[in-house]
């Protein structure tokens, strides 16, 4: 077999003259069988932006959900008496000291004479006899807006013109002492918006002098039972208002309880020692007879029984036990009157009516009775469901054992709905204090 090679051959005439020799034809960028490559790096640039674009609103709406959760969350808390148990502080302690010699003019104050006196211990003010009395215009009775413990509350301004109230304890002895003592060791260190602010104290010779907030209208109880104040130019607490006393009160009582190292029984919690500021909110005050529970015994305390009538708990009146429970007890006797507007103890009412608590406690759990039994001042401001809800906060806190009243955090938390759902937007109360009400502090 012959093999030949073969070439073909084609009429240079024939040819398409491409410009390039013998090189492959070029291919035709305008070729419509081909993805052009500048319309895919177009597409893909598009489609990144748009991702972008999404991924960038999607970031703005959760930022101004965010931003809505802050608010919402801000005016809940609002509502619901800025509860926030972060805003208090427990300082813990150091010694305290008033055993020292007076100076040449006869003072005594913490850790040595006047002279060396600092002017702040724990961010509280160390005060004169002499200031005090200036502040005070020797002490006139016009100035008395009320009655502590031991003895009188007087409105003073002091030089830099703050107004305060200053609580001047009256009698002598060691129950006295104590009582200072322990107010101004506890009041120093517990910084909360639930307690009323220790601005100072005084402690010259045997003068015991305690200065605190101003807090423009006055008493739970004198708003409560204008009839036993000496000043009878309160009106009634709405509903609302009551709910967020209420609260504010459970909430002090549950940093004392539970937030404060070592815990803090307060052992006087009652409506006179419950002080209302400008915007009615409550702080609780009078710490003289708190006991703390470093010292306890399988949870309790035995002491000598102090306090008020009608608020002791029944254990620690008969027994002289005390728990915090005990605080808990007295906390369903505030709420009883916050809701029936009577007082703990009254015998003027007719038998079987004296005692607040025996005579709510069997009412508490019916649901027709309740409604007959609550302040009449308040028909029409409440929902119904809500006042059996209260009702029944008071009556597990007025239990007669203790073991079956609740924790504070419990109560707290809940009041803090019903305080939220029938809170005022508006009080038209009146002003017991002058206008100047609030101290600048």
């Amino acid at each position: 077999m012959e093999f030949r090679n073969q070439t073909t051959t084609t009429d240079p005439a024939s040819q398409e003259f491409t410009g390039y020799g013998n090189y492959p034809p070029r291919v035709d960028q305008h070729n419509d069988g081909n993805l052009p490559s500048t319309s895919i790096i177009v597409i893909i640039i598009i489609a990144i932006i748009t991702i972008l674009i999404v991924l960038a609103l999607l970031l703005i709406v959760l930022i101004l959900q965010r931003i809505k959760s802050t608010r919402a969350n801000d005016s809940s808390s609002n509502e619901s008496n800025e509860h926030n148990i972060g805003d208090c502080k427990f300082i813990p302690q150091t010694a305290i000291n008033f055993n020292c010699g007076s100076d040449v003019n006869g003072g005594y104050a913490y850790g040595g004479n006047l002279a060396c006196t600092p002017t702040k211990f724990r961010g509280v003010q160390v005060f004169t006899y002499r200031e005090l009395e200036v502040a005070t215009e020797g002490f006139s009775e016009e100035n008395v807006i009320g009655n502590a413990v031991f003895g009188k509350v007087y409105r003073g301004v002091l030089s830099d013109g703050t107004v305060t109230a200053i609580k001047v304890l009256q009698r002598e002895g060691k129950q006295v002492e104590r009582a200072f003592r322990i107010e101004v060791d506890l009041m120093s260190r517990l910084q909360s918006p639930y307690f009323v602010e220790l601005l100072g104290y005084c402690a010259d010779q045997n003068h015991r002098h305690l200065l605190f907030e101003y807090m423009p209208n006055g008493t739970l109880q004198d708003h409560l039972h204008p009839n036993q104040s000496h000043n009878q130019y309160y009106q009634p607490l709405d509903w609302g208002t009551r709910l967020r006393i209420a609260l504010d009160c459970a909430t002090a009582l549950e940093f004392l309880h539970e937030h404060a190292v070592p815990a803090v029984i307060h052992r006087d919690f009652k409506c006179s020692n419950i002080l209302l500021d400008q915007n009615f909110r409550a702080k609780l005050s009078e710490f003289g007879l708190a006991k703390t529970v470093s010292d306890k015994i399988n949870g309790q305390i035995s002491t000598r029984v102090l306090g008020t009538t009608g608020y002791l708990a029944p254990e620690y009146a008969s027994t002289g036990k005390l728990t915090t429970k005990s605080d808990v007890y007295s906390f369903g006797v505030v709420l009883l009157e916050l809701l029936t507007g009577r007082v703990p103890v009254d015998s003027s009412r007719p038998p079987g009516e004296h005692v607040l608590v025996s005579w709510a406690l069997p009412r508490l759990t019916n649901r027709e009775k309740v409604a007959e039994m609550v302040d009449p001042i308040l028909e029409g401001q409440y929902p119904k469901k809500d006042l059996i809800q209260v009702a029944a906060i008071a009556a597990v806190c007025v239990q007669s054992e203790a073991d079956y009243r609740p924790l504070m955090t419990d109560v707290v938390q809940s009041l803090i709905p019903l305080t939220k759902t029938n809170l005022s937007t508006r009080y038209s109360g009146s002003y017991r204090y002058p206008s100047q009400s609030a101290s600048p502090r």
